[in-house]
């Protein structure tokens, strides 16, 4: 096995790969940051629109890799594997510094494994949840990669559990959003009545979540709606597709009538316009936390799955939402599985309504969350990143980087 030869002289090779649109956001920010530490570097591989304007040369659009669902990706695999094999003997002939997964570990643990075996240096950045399923990933995690990079504190002390380096660096979300949201600005930006009590509805971004949730979603609101005549419902659409079945779906439910208003995106403007959240578990209950709006976090899977995590205790987290697995305890409602239903989903909803109260009481702890992450993610990142291509350069600005990680105190 010929391993290859690093850049010792001249401008940095960088290659970076990512499989979605919130992996392509999280390349971009992580580009920015390294021109900043390797000014004349090179950046290649798989991204999206916000990377190539960073001045990545992709040999490939991440939607090439956005598969989701068993039988979207067996009707792809011949695809993949043969953009898999490509990309490797590209990657090779390239001869990088380092190789950067971002996210996509189906398609990234692999490449890096891959490489790592053949001497590039490799980092995957956003570790799969192991703090919720399957701890034991992170030994093969770490077979694949020479450091992980974390989004969340609780994660690094597993990782380490099973000889991983693996660095906080911090939530892309938490240094974008604003730690105090402006309400009023953003009910007069979406033209929502500024007095009226709203709530925001998001089933999920995949046509999938959508047909499982919303029906539900829309029967709780109309319960709501029952106690509060005055609510306004605001329903944020990720991609036309969605906004489709959105529509579909409210024909069912015309006593809602000109209260729910959809809108093409603003997905994270819809939540801090609104007073109470109604949401499918995800990254959009971290996004509603970081907002600062209470939540009631419905969600069910198929039952034959349930059945599988039930019986074998595949969960190993009391929680499922992110603003209760950060917090380690319930701050907000979850209603999981039989009691996600339209009647428990209301109680849930009508208590935040009803209780301004528990409101403020909620908020300061929503607030030290988000401060725990936000740490400048992109620049913690990168520092991590230059310590493995040039520890000789950057290993005194990682490691304090790592002393004011707000996890190890």
């Amino acid at each position: 096995m010929t391993t290859p030869k690093l850049s010792i002289s001249g401008p940095k090779r960088i290659a970076l790969v990512a499989g979605e649109t919130s992996g392509d956001q999280l390349g971009a920010g992580l580009i920015a940051e390294l021109r900043a530490r390797f000014p004349d570097a090179e950046f290649a591989g798989i991204g999206g629109a916000a990377m190539r304007a960073e001045g990545l040369d992709a040999w490939h659009d991440c939607g090439e890799l956005a598969v989701m669902g068993l039988a979207e990706v067996l009707r792809h695999l011949p695809r993949l594997l043969n953009l898999r094999r490509a990309l490797r003997k590209r990657l090779l002939a390239w001869k990088p510094d380092i190789y950067i997964g971002i996210d996509a570990p189906d398609f990234n643990l692999g490449v890096e494994r891959w490489l790592k075996e053949r001497g590039v240096r490799t980092a995957h950045y956003v570790g799969p949840s192991v703090w919720a399923w399957r701890e034991e990933r992170a030994e093969k995690i770490g077979r694949s990669a020479d450091r992980v990079l974390c989004l969340f504190p609780m994660e690094p002390p597993i990782y380490a559990r099973y000889g991983v380096d693996a660095r906080f660096v911090g939530h892309p979300l938490a240094d974008a959003i604003p730690l105090n949201p402006n309400r009023a600005a953003a009910r007069e930006a979406l033209g929502l009545d500024p007095r009226a009590p709203t709530l925001a509805l998001l089933p999920g971004s995949r046509l999938g979540e959508i047909e499982k949730m919303l029906a539900i979603f829309l029967e709780a609101a109309a319960l709501v709606r029952q106690q509060l005549p005055a609510l306004r419902i605001a329903v944020p659409a990720a991609t036309p597709a969605c906004r489709t079945a959105i529509d579909a779906h409210l024909r069912a439910f015309p006593e809602l009538g000109d209260a729910v208003r959809v809108f093409d995106g603003d997905a994270q403007r819809a939540m801090i316009a609104s007073d109470a959240v109604l949401l499918a578990s995800g990254t959009a209950a971290l996004e509603a936390m970081l907002c600062k709006r209470p939540m009631v976090i419905g969600h069910r899977i198929s039952p034959t799955t349930y059945r599988i995590v039930s019986t074998f205790g595949m969960l190993k987290t009391r929680f499922v939402g992110l603003p209760n697995v950060l917090a380690n305890e319930g701050l907000v409602p979850e209603l999981l599985q039989h009691d996600c239903t339209p009647s428990k989903l209301a109680a849930a909803l009508l208590r935040w309504f009803g209780h301004p109260a528990a409101v403020e009481a909620l908020l300061p702890r929503f607030e030290a969350l988000h401060r725990q992450l936000r740490c400048d993610a992109s620049a913690r990142a990168a520092d991590a990143i230059a310590e493995l291509i040039a520890p000789e350069r950057f290993g005194a600005v990682a490691s304090a980087s790592v002393d004011a990680d707000p996890a190890a105190h």
